[in-house]
């Protein structure tokens, strides 16, 4: 098997994780140029992530932050995260609309 592992050398990130040990953790994704260095010509990205208790288990949520700072990120999270829910609940909704839609035929596999 031949798969292609090279890492694209333009589109390096270093990773700083930031948490307050309750509600969940923020990455910032600093842009950086091959050689280690701060990349100022990408703006940094930030994500949250948190879990929430399902009937089924913890349930991972990682969402896109949209802001300039950490301090920004930090105000966002709670806004950022409720909306990943609302998305994640959304496509539970359509999957199960979808299952329950399906007509199935005895003797005839499942798609």
């Amino acid at each position: 098997m031949n798969i292609d592992l090279k890492m694209d050398e333009k589109t390096m990130y270093r990773e700083e994780n930031y948490t307050d040990m309750k509600v969940g953790a923020i990455r910032r994704l600093v842009p950086v140029t091959a050689d280690g260095e701060d990349d100022d010509s990408r703006t940094p990205i930030f994500m949250g992530q948190t879990q929430l208790m399902s009937p089924e288990g913890p349930l991972p949520v990682n969402c896109m932050i949209e802001a300039a700072t950490l301090a920004e990120a930090i105000a966002k999270f709670p806004e950022a995260v409720n909306q990943e829910v609302e998305n994640i609940v959304a496509a539970a909704q359509k999957s199960q609309q979808q299952d329950s839609s399906r007509i199935i035929v005895p003797g005839q596999e499942l798609q």
